[in-house]
């Protein structure tokens, strides 16, 4: 092993346990299951901001969006990124206070399945039982995507087996989120998106003095037809350009539609300290997701650079073209020992990325089975600590799923992200909406709205998106727009909610 090697993992191993150790630290804190899953609703502006965004953007923010600029230029990660920057501002504008009240005065909701019940009053608990199994089929694979790309880069980087590499990262992960629970990961979350901001800027400052100057970098890539064209592609491995029409802005923007049914997201709103403090996260939230995510891009651009001077491989692929901030890291690492430690700093930012998300989804789903599934549903009585301790063994248990999920590397689980994101923007953003600010909607009309889009995501990727031409829509945008329709349909034509629900919703609307 060397020089570089040792300095890059003592990096990184004085990261992995700075967030064990905040686990360890918050698990004195946890006296009740509020506080474990959604840290007795007092975190502050800044920590709900980042935890939130940090929770959002995964390894897709340091590997996706950069390798994706690099080999096709910035039309897909551009559009991409402006859905999800106007998705985050307008989900923080008008969802996160209302949810936060809402969440709290009916019956104080703790998860999300939790807050669809008591919001329709369902007595029969279907509602909170669908929405629980949603969180679940959709959020274990997402963990073990998660699992997967940690145990990925490690085997890349240093030689060693996929699977020894992966189970570590998995331990790590899910050792600090089981001790800490939601303040916890919230925290971590926190510190991971410094990680990513100290690993963007390093990049893009070493990228450009290494490409020979912004001059050479622009100059570069000027010179792929539809390069920096926002409705082209220019491939800079193959040279081919094509065009990227209205049809295919609309439905990579519609990304930004997922947001309203995240539930890591959505915690975060329903968990902050007080919703007059929402319009400051609301602010650092928005400024952090624009900058960091046309970093990324412009990352990309420089990565072409660097490919065509022979400093990092040449890039033939999306995949190939992913490991850039990797390939960059290693660039770096070989300057000395200072540069050795950046470079750990650049790959510990990467594993942030995923950890952040992972940690995340993993209390997320954890909270389905113990709070609403077994609690609520099955209807299995236990004390504080008995819930904690409970959802704490959801923790590992859920972990373990996703670890075997996670077994094969060849195995192709990332691609449940792209589907997962719009599996939850279908089932969950619609009836969010509704559920806000439609006093009208009806409980028959959230079932049967969540079902449409769970299962209108499933029949547009399979059965209609295939057919090419002008289906090819990403199927987040047709399942989405159905089950609003749904919602609206059937809630004027079942009978009016029942006059506590009403009332609950008017309290809501004068604060």
């Amino acid at each position: 092993m060397t020089t570089s090697q040792i300095l890059i993992i003592t990096s990184i191993i004085i990261y992995m346990l700075m967030v064990v150790g905040i686990g360890v630290y918050f698990s004195k804190k946890n006296k009740s299951s509020d506080d474990f899953y959604l840290g007795g609703r007092t975190l502050g502006p800044i920590v709900t901001a980042m935890s939130a965004e940090a929770s959002d953007m995964s390894s897709w923010l340091l590997m996706g969006l950069p390798g994706l600029a690099l080999i096709s230029g910035i039309a897909d990660p551009a559009w991409t990124a402006i859905g999800l920057a106007i998705g985050t501002y307008v989900n923080w504008l008008i969802v996160a206070k209302r949810l936060r009240r809402f969440s709290h005065m009916a019956g104080n909701a703790i998860t999300i399945p939790e807050f669809f019940k008591n919001r329709y009053n369902d007595s029969t608990n279907v509602l909170l039982a669908i929405s629980a199994l949603v969180i679940i089929v959709f959020f274990i694979p997402y963990t073990a995507s998660g699992f997967s790309a940690c145990g990925k880069l490690f085997s890349s980087l240093f030689g060693i087996d996929y699977l020894p590499a992966m189970i570590i990262s998995a331990l790590i992960i899910s050792g600090y989120t089981m001790l800490g629970g939601f303040l916890a990961a919230s925290t971590t979350d926190l510190i991971q998106s410094i990680v990513m901001t100290i690993a963007l800027v390093i990049v893009v400052l070493f990228g450009i003095n290494t490409a020979g100057g912004m001059d050479v970098v622009m100059a570069n890539a000027r010179g792929v037809a539809g390069y920096l064209s926002l409705t082209s592609m220019g491939n800079t491995a193959t040279g081919e350009v094509s065009d990227y029409g209205p049809i295919t802005i609309v439905s990579t923007m519609a990304w930004g539609l997922g947001y309203f049914g995240m539930p890591h997201i959505l915690l975060r709103f329903m968990a902050i300290r007080h919703e007059d403090e929402v319009t400051v996260a609301r602010r650092i939230a928005s400024i952090w997701v624009v900058i960091s995510m046309s970093v990324a891009i412009f990352i990309g651009i420089i990565g072409y650079s660097l490919s065509l001077g022979g400093i990092v491989p040449r890039y033939e692929t999306t995949s190939q073209s992913e490991r850039i901030l990797i390939d960059i890291a290693g660039v770096l690492s070989r300057e000395g020992v200072l540069p050795a430690l950046i470079a750990g700093v650049i790959l510990a930012g990467i594993l942030a990325c995923t950890m952040s998300t992972a940690d995340s989804q993993l209390l997320a789903a954890a909270s389905s089975v113990s709070q609403n599934l077994l609690t609520d549903v099955v209807g299995i009585r236990l004390n504080d600590v008995q819930k904690v301790i409970a959802a704490r063994v959801t923790v590992i248990s859920i972990a373990i799923v996703a670890m075997v999920i996670a077994w094969n590397p060849d195995s192709s689980v990332f691609t449940i992200v792209s589907f997962a994101w719009a599996g939850f923007g279908a089932s969950f953003g619609p009836v969010m909406l509704f559920s806000l600010f439609w006093r009208r909607t009806t409980r028959l009309a959230a079932i049967a709205g969540m079902l449409t889009g769970g299962i209108g995501v499933f029949v547009w990727k399979y059965m209609v998106r295939p057919l090419g031409g002008g289906w090819n829509i990403y199927e987040l945008l047709p399942a989405f727009i159905l089950s609003s329709v749904v919602i609206f349909a059937v809630s004027l034509n079942t009978a009016e909610p029942e006059k506590e629900i009403l009332d609950t919703f008017d309290a809501v609307d004068r604060g």
